[in-house]
């Protein structure tokens, strides 16, 4: 994120927020993870396709018996999301679509038009409006012991009001936004770490010009 808080600008194009050595950590990162969620915003304005992009890292899962890329899970309360995306069309693993009440059956004939040669693609009921813990509970259940979840706002909010996220990583870019409508790292929310119970910071470090935060929220410890 910006100093200022924002993911974004209001420009058509996606706003370089970190270095190729933050992307490579990422990657690392991703690499350690068993699944990686965003939600549907950030599957309409970046058309992502949340690959691990080293062939060593690729190659080092394979070893370990899993798959190259991880699965991936994309969060919508309306279940309109794009077919044609990007996210569905690459990778090994497959995805999730989480969705709740109407969402489920329009997420559902969304998909259905994807090309059956296409990784699978499943849709998921995880309550109207989907909640964390139902999500969480369908991903243990396929194994998921590792999860990543890279935004946007919205879905930063929902996982970190829930109680149940174990470690945050923040990266914070040297420059300063300033644009009332750009899209903020969270959104107002009852938050469990305030002041009177912060978050424990574990580590902190410069990465070029880029500052990385890692702290501990005390769901896993």
């Amino acid at each position: 994120m910006s100093v200022d808080g924002r993911i974004d600008d209001t420009g058509p194009e996606r706003l370089r927020l970190s270095n190729e050595a933050d992307f490579a950590e990422i990657d690392e990162l991703r690499a350690e993870c068993d699944a990686i969620l965003v939600g549907v915003g950030t599957l309409r304005a970046d058309d992502p396709r949340l690959l691990v992009r080293s062939p060593a890292l690729r190659e080092r899962r394979r070893a370990q018996g899993r798959t190259e890329h991880l699965l991936k899970a994309v969060v919508t309360r309306g279940g309109d999301v794009d077919p044609s995306a990007r996210l569905f069309a690459t990778g090994d693993a497959g995805a999730v679509v989480y969705s709740g009440g109407d969402g489920v059956d329009l997420a559902r004939a969304r998909l259905a038009a994807r090309p059956t040669a296409e990784p699978p693609a499943e849709v998921v009921d995880a309550g109207d409006p989907p909640t964390v813990e139902a999500i969480l509970a369908d991903l243990a259940a396929r194994g998921v012991r590792r999860l990543l979840v890279e935004g946007g706002g919205h879905i930063h909010t929902l996982f970190l009001a829930s109680g149940l996220v174990d470690e945050l990583r923040l990266a914070v870019a040297p420059f300063f936004v300033g644009e009332a409508d750009a899209p903020r790292f969270v959104l107002p929310a009852a938050f469990p770490h305030g002041p009177a119970s912060p978050m424990r910071l574990v580590e902190s470090r410069a990465i070029g010009d880029v500052a990385v935060l890692r702290y501990r929220l005390g769901a896993g410890e």
